[in-house]
């Protein structure tokens, strides 16, 4: 199905669930399930592929932002008018005061003899409505709902909120299992567009993954002729999507949102953040910036990273926007938005060109770190559980690797390595000569630690590596 590769495995998990139902594997009949994830990954089209998939009856609602409570729940009810849902005849004209009440009604509706779905997406817009309607929920679930053989799906995009959903003390702590929905991986890029790992990675870095944007990249189209293409429509995925998720997280004008613009422009440290989200004439103060980027990294916008080693890192924590195309759209796009309206989006693409290879070679980090935690696990680096990178306070230099059996401070500095992702360039003789030289500097590290070079476009000096990584390393890593 087109935007769905990668995703048949999800679609099994959730059939899982299904299927626990229909077999009647546990105390109760029902089954709960959370699924969140990052905005515009797919989740609503997971599921709804899911329950067109499963031959049963299926009711789905979506919750609307800022809708009154009377009002969200009348479309609950006429959600479930609209499902299919055998006995759903029996609540036509059925006036509903209350939460508790709509979910009874629900419950009626539902069969007894077969297995059901029902999905309540955006759940965490719902409780922004009415906080009480967690609670409440529960209670029906335990009297009625889980009575039925249902499988009940909360989907939301807010992780923070739907993480805490089911933590002590909430009420459906230990009523629900968990799954998150990742985007798409370097490996169903490259399977979907068609590219060599090398550009299938670019193509990631770009998309981030998410499955409306991958479908528009047409396979073998070079990165190129996907952003002459994208950037000659303003209604396209890679610019609207962007739009979207922030216009979802951010309903108001806030902080916030001026703060996650200045992370996005390349800004990392504390003090450089400040000064772009400040004005001309001051920075924005500590008692400002510290409860946005709080807030940001809460909602998963944005990643803080603290250097690898034996010694603690938390006093030289550096910032990035956490999601590859969302920091693509804040540096490239944002700005050259009203150029693709005006008819002129070659020129943004021709900026995009400029500044790729300097852009890349930071975006890619990251991704690398991430592939390389899964790659490497097990075997001769068996005692490897975190990859990160390592600076001192002054920047200078910036470790690109760092392997260790824990967040810092490490117990173990396992291994210390170098990216080096350029077009055409090979990690050569002087990479090797400045990673000896930096790896000595990595609190941890000794002239025993070993070393590992990263490299878009191969090795001409490889001696004294104790492992050398490639794009088609780095993607297959994806496909265990």
């Amino acid at each position: 199905m087109v935007g769905f590769v990668g995703r048949e495995r999800e679609l099994r998990l959730v059939s899982q669930h299904l299927d626990w139902v229909e077999e009647g594997r546990g105390d109760q009949r029902g089954r709960a399930l959370l699924l969140r994830g990052r905005r515009r990954v797919g989740k609503s089209r997971l599921i709804d592929v899911f329950c067109r998939r499963a031959g049963v009856p299926y009711v789905v609602h979506q919750a609307t932002r800022g809708r009154r409570p009377d009002a969200e729940r009348a479309a609950f009810m006429e959600s479930v008018l609209r499902s299919s849902l055998p006995d759903r005849e029996q609540l036509r004209g059925v006036q509903v005061g209350s939460w508790e009440a709509a979910w009874r009604q629900l419950s009626i509706a539902l069969p007894h003899d077969v297995p059901s779905v029902v999905v309540l997406d955006e759940m965490p817009w719902l409780l922004e409505q009415d906080p009480e309607a967690e609670g409440i929920l529960q209670t029906v679930w335990d009297r009625d709902l889980s009575a039925k053989p249902v499988l009940l799906i909360l989907i939301g995009s807010d992780l923070a909120m739907m993480e805490r959903l089911s933590e002590y003390g909430r009420p459906f702590h230990q009523r629900a299992v968990e799954m998150v929905l990742a985007p798409l991986t370097p490996y169903d890029v490259m399977t979907m567009t068609g590219l060599p790992p090398a550009e299938a990675i670019d193509a990631h870095l770009i998309t981030g993954g998410l499955p409306l944007i991958c479908q528009e990249w047409r396979a073998g189209w070079s990165r190129e002729q996907f952003l002459a293409q994208a950037l000659d429509d303003p209604t396209s995925p890679l610019l609207v999507s962007a739009e979207r998720i922030l216009a979802a997280e951010f309903p108001a004008a806030l902080q916030s949102r001026t703060v996650l613009s200045a992370v996005g422009s390349g800004e990392r440290t504390f003090s450089s953040i400040a000064s772009k989200a400040g004005n001309a004439d001051a920075p924005l103060a500590p008692g400002s910036l510290n409860p946005a980027l709080k807030a940001l990294a809460r909602k998963r916008l944005i990643a803080v990273d603290a250097p690898l080693s034996t010694k603690p890192g938390d006093k030289d924590r550096r910032y990035r926007v956490a999601d590859s195309y969302l920091r693509f759209w804040l540096y490239f796009l944002e700005n050259g938005l009203p150029e693709v309206e005006r008819g002129a989006g070659s020129r943004v693409v021709e900026t995009i060109e400029r500044g790729w290879p300097s852009w890349r070679g930071r975006a890619v980090e990251p991704l690398v770190r991430e592939s390389l935690t899964r790659l490497l696990a097990g075997g001769e680096w068996g005692d490897v559980r975190v990859v990160g990178g390592w600076w001192p306070r002054t920047n200078n230099p910036e470790v690109d690797v760092v392997g260790a059996d824990r967040q810092a401070p490490a117990r173990k500095v396992c291994f210390v390595g170098s990216i080096k992702w350029r077009e055409h360039d090979a990690f050569d003789h002087r990479d090797l000569v400045a990673l000896v030289n930096e790896a000595q500097l990595v609190p941890g590290s000794s002239p025993e630690t070993p070393l590992i070079g990263v490299s878009r476009s191969g090795f001409s000096a490889a001696e004294g590596l104790a492992a050398t990584v490639e794009p088609d390393h780095l993607v297959d890593a994806w496909a265990l």
